[in-house]
């Protein structure tokens, strides 16, 4: 399996720094600071990135899970919320939300919750993250 790489950089100090975090693959470039991480200005965070990679993830496990029922999905969208707290000890991400809304043709709520639940434990990112509290909305959208 390929080792997959990112890197960032980080000019001067944490509130008035700046920094720049992309993939090796050259599809995404993205700026950080010190106010795009911890109130409103424009930019990205790690946050945001670990949100999309475990958006990402989830979403690929889902659709293989449904595949291994003999089914395929139309859509899946995940939004992972990614909550960064103060505690005693500094910053810590304690807790991701995954919403997912798929349509697939012929399953049952049932059987795409399973599958749902499924995706979110054996996901690699969610894998990663097993120090961190991961909560799952799921909807089937009924197709038409």
């Amino acid at each position: 399996m390929p080792v997959r790489k990112a890197s960032a950089v980080w000019e001067g100090d944490l509130k008035n720094g700046k920094g720049k975090a992309r993939g090796e693959s050259g599809e995404f470039e993205v700026s950080l600071s010190f106010k795009s991480r911890f109130e409103e200005e424009r930019g990205s965070n790690p946050e945001e990135l670990v949100g999309a990679a475990h958006a990402g993830c989830f979403s690929m496990a889902l659709a293989h899970g449904i595949a291994t029922r003999g089914l395929s999905p139309r859509r899946i969208k995940t939004t992972a919320e990614v909550s960064l707290d103060k505690t005693d000890n500094g910053f810590k991400i304690s807790r991701i939300i995954l919403n997912t809304e798929a349509e697939v043709p012929d399953m049952s709520d049932d059987e795409f919750q399973d599958e749902a639940l499924r995706a979110k434990k054996n996901c690699p990112v969610s894998k990663a993250l097993a120090g961190v509290e991961i909560g799952l909305a799921a909807r089937l959208k009924k197709s038409s």
